[in-house]
């Protein structure tokens, strides 16, 4: 899956993962391949994604809100 993570300081993050998991506003969830596409708030809390060149070891990033789109593998998340 595509993973681009958006501030607006500039990209965060930007690159191929396998999974990844989201603090919704409603409660956490994780994407994982070939995901039904959609939109969702997120709330404050940390993304936490592993990347395909290092599948072993967890990325995190803090966030205080933003919203997500999962559409065809290519995740798109907007925070603060």
């Amino acid at each position: 899956m595509e993973l681009e993570i958006i501030s607006p300081e500039g990209v965060q993050f930007k690159g191929e993962t396998d999974y990844v998991s989201f603090p919704g506003i409603a409660g956490s969830f994780d994407v994982l391949p070939q995901h039904a596409p959609m939109i969702a708030a997120l709330g404050e809390g940390v993304i936490r994604y592993k990347t395909k060149n290092n599948g072993k070891e967890q990325q995190e990033i803090k966030i205080q809100s933003g919203f997500v789109e999962v559409k065809d593998d290519i995740l798109s998340v907007c925070i603060e």
